[in-house]
């Protein structure tokens, strides 16, 4: 089977990607919907290729503090996804999953207790599960995460992890924005799918397209 660069991804093969992310996306906000009990809104996803060192400028400064969930994802491919937000998303999510009132939240805090950090990286879990469960149901391949990562850092700090994996493969990503909200405010997710070089044949392959 052949090797397929970033590089060479052409706008067919960036359509297929991007119905993935559109279908993976909308899974998610369904599980989080169903984790809060409540509806849950969510735009058109914006899915593109671009530069890794370029995703940080797309959550305003790098040097502003975000909250990144970083998983493996394994077995019938190989690769990692993270899920990032900005201080208020993570807040919101937070508040609504431990039934906490919204206005009651300093939205802006850096700080999270032990039990907050434990139930962001639920969030992971569950986000990242009905994304591969999506992605499993349309290519019939084995795909499994590993246990979350947390970490809340200045934005550059924590992009430095797909920086340096992708420093050996390529220099691109696959990048899925949503924005999801209900009456309490919006929650501004980043999906960045990193599979390595030859999981993109396998995705391909297996939905049909040939590589």
């Amino acid at each position: 089977m052949a090797n397929l660069s970033l590089d060479e991804i052409t706008a067919k093969y960036l359509d297929v990607l991007s119905e993935i992310g559109n279908i993976g996306a909308g899974n998610a906000t369904s599980a989080i919907a169903n984790m809060l009990g409540m509806k849950v809104d969510m735009s058109v996803p914006h899915v593109e290729l671009l530069q890794v060192e370029k995703i940080g400028s797309l959550l305003g400064s790098e040097e502003d503090i975000v909250v990144g969930i970083l998983l493996g994802v394994q077995v019938d491919i190989d690769g990692s996804m993270m899920f990032l937000m900005d201080l208020p998303s993570a807040h919101r999510l937070v508040a609504k999953m431990m039934m906490q009132d919204v206005s009651d939240v300093d939205l802006e805090s850096a700080e999270f207790t032990e039990m907050e950090q434990s139930a962001i990286q639920e969030i992971g879990n569950i986000i990242a599960g009905a994304y591969l469960n999506a992605l499993s149901q349309l290519t019939n391949l084995t795909l499994t995460p590993t246990v979350p990562y947390l970490s809340i850092d200045m934005a550059a700090s924590i992009l430095s992890v797909p920086a340096i994996m992708f420093g050996m493969q390529g220099d691109q990503a696959l990048l899925i924005k949503t924005d999801m909200g209900d009456d309490d405010g919006g929650i501004n997710g980043f999906f960045i799918l990193m599979p390595e070089n030859d999981s993109y044949v396998k995705i391909l392959s297996a939905l049909g397209v040939p590589v």
